[in-house]
């Protein structure tokens, strides 16, 4: 079954099947009550199926994991997020259509083994006790 190709993230977890994962990663944030994210459901789960050796794919509730929903950035749903390395490579807030999201999803794999690569990270040196 496709749905066995999404993988369920939470705050608790997130670290582990996202941050530290080798392969470029899509994740879907969506409320249970959210009609857009029933909608365009299927059709994420289709890609999973169809993209599954080039990326992984993640779901995680939202409202059921806000710490790492507010650390993206997330302000509705659905919003996918693309990360590499687990850098954000891009967002895309809402889907209008399916093959926007299938689009998006494909050029994100043409790019993935160098995505990661071509992104220098910040180094942040926040402390409170300065």
């Amino acid at each position: 079954m496709q749905d066995e190709l999404i993988v369920e993230a939470t705050d608790g977890n997130w670290e582990e099947l996202v941050e530290r994962e080798s392969l470029p990663v899509v994740a879907m944030f969506y409320l249970t009550t959210c009609p857009h994210c029933k909608a365009i459901e299927p059709y994420f789960q289709d890609y999973a199926g169809e993209f599954s050796r080039s990326c992984k794919f993640v779901r995680i509730d939202a409202e059921q994991s806000p710490w790492t929903a507010e650390r993206y950035g997330v302000e509705g749903t659905p919003t996918f997020v693309f990360l590499c390395g687990g850098t954000v490579i891009q967002g895309l807030a809402g889907v209008s259509h399916p093959s926007i999201l299938k689009s998006n999803i494909e050029d994100f794999i043409k790019e993935g083994s160098t995505c990661a690569a071509n992104i220098t990270k910040l180094k942040y040196d926040i402390s409170l006790y300065e």
